[in-house]
Parts: structure tokens; sequence; C-alpha cells
């Protein structure tokens, strides 16, 4: 069963965020951009841990910080103990080859009283803002590791919304990320908004992430968060994190490509 918070009703602007990354540089830079917005209208969709290698000190940032924070695949199997990130990537893929050393590295920093944190964490969280319901989640209501893209069918989205709204009753909109690649969806009836990420540049070829800003009148701007990723590279060569993430960071492509639908390969 799925842990469902209920966060009631949450007025004014509000910031949705999703993977940090353990890139402490991208969450720096978040909470200044965000600077307007109060810490309880600040959410966070998940994976505060994943291939850069500050992951102790980024749980430490975003536990210090008072944003809302959904439980991600990450801190789901870190909670656990597992021995994998249970992203959900192919067997074999170059995300799954890849995920083994960064998620080593994180398993290695984080501490039992993280763990014990992650696993109070909620996997959905349900609230009101400008007139709509919204069920807050880390990937989708049919798992908390499947990726949902921007190419993604909208009949694919509808049955998705119609499982959580089993669960938890009417939707108006489903905040996300999981997947690294934003997108903003009419459904007809319920809005979809994935956040994307502020740990990794969504495979556009910039050195931006995105974060999504949600204004007191309940209007969406998928935004653009700039900042120097140079400490990140470099505390990542430190720590051994050189499978090509690293390059990532400055040249805005993904060494994994075969995660990706076609139409999202460049």
């Amino acid at each position: 069963m799925e842990r469902i918070a209920d966060w009631g009703d949450l007025t004014g602007p509000l910031v949705v965020y999703g993977g940090v990354y353990s890139n402490l540089q991208a969450f720096e830079a978040l909470v200044t951009a965000s600077g307007d917005v109060p810490p309880g209208n600040t959410i966070c969709t998940g994976d505060i841990v994943a291939y850069c290698a500050d992951a102790a000190t980024s749980v430490a940032a975003v536990r210090r910080s008072g944003h809302r924070v959904i439980a991600g695949n990450c801190e789901t199997q870190l909670a656990a103990n597992a021995l994998d990130c249970g992203c959900g990537f192919e067997e074999g893929s170059t995300c799954d080859r890849l995920s083994a050393a960064w998620y080593a590295h994180a398993n290695a920093e984080i501490g039992a009283k993280d763990r014990a944190w992650m696993t109070d964490l909620p996997d959905w969280a349900v609230f009101t803002h400008a007139g709509r319901r919204v069920l807050a989640l880390h990937a989708a209501p049919s798992a908390n590791n499947r990726f949902v893209w921007p190419v993604t069918e909208d009949e694919d989205l509808r049955r998705e919304v119609g499982i959580a709204v089993a669960a938890v009753g009417s939707v108006d909109l489903v905040l996300s990320g999981h997947s690294g690649i934003p997108f903003d969806r009419d459904l007809g009836g319920t809005r979809w908004v994935n956040a994307g990420v502020i740990g990794m540049p969504p495979h556009d070829g910039r050195a931006q992430t995105r974060y999504v800003r949600i204004e007191a009148d309940g209007v969406v701007t998928l935004e653009r968060l700039a900042y120097d990723p140079a400490a990140t590279v470099r505390a990542m060569e430190r720590a051994g994190l050189t499978q090509g993430y690293h390059r990532t960071l400055m040249s805005g492509i993904w060494p994994s490509e075969d995660v990706l639908p076609d139409a999202l390969r460049r």
C-alpha cells in the first residue's frame, strides 16, 4: 500500500522540483531561485540521492530546508538497505550498468538516521491549491519507478490517472518527476506536470536544469535553473564517478540515450 499524506490546502505560489541527484550546488541554486516561496510550499518529488557525489550533504541540506518531500525510488531503496537503485532501468542498458557505481557511492554515504527519515516519507501526497485537487508523487501511480515521458500517449497517462483516482478520489493536477525530462500535458479534466529534475540537464544540450513554479492563481511555468556545475564535476571526479554523467553537467547530453524513447534521442 502507498503511504499517502494529506497536506491540506496550500495557498500562494509553489515550487516543485525533482531529482537533486546528490548535486548540492544545484540544490543551493534552487533555494536561491525560489526565495520568495516558503519552505512549506516547496515540493521535492524525490530522488534527492543519485548520480553526483554529495549524497549525504544533499540529504542534510534538503532536510534543513523544510521542503515537503515525496519518496523517490532511490529513497525507498536506501531506506530498505537495498543493493541497487530500483530505478526501473532495463537490465543491461547503459543506465543500468552505470547506476552500479553511483548507487554504491550513495549507499556508502547515507547513514542510519537519514535512512530512517526516508522510511517515513510519503509515497504520494494530496492537497488543494488554487481550487484544484493535486496529487504529488515520484513517477506514476502504477509504480514509483515508471518512466513517463513528454511523448507518452495521452491514453496511457489517463490510465495512470485512473489508478490514482481509484485510490484517492478526484484529481485535477498530477505533479511528478523521475524521468528527468519535464512536460506539461492537459489530458482533458486532469493536467499532468512533470517537473523534471534539478540535478542533471534534460538531455537538451544545455547545462541548465529544470523545475516548476505554480503561481497562487494556478498558472504553471516550466522554469530553467542556471548554476555553475564546476564544483559538482570536481566532486564527482574526486569520488571516481566519471562514467559520463560528470560530462553531462557541462554538455547537457546524457551518456545513456538507450533509456529514452526513440523520439527523444538526439
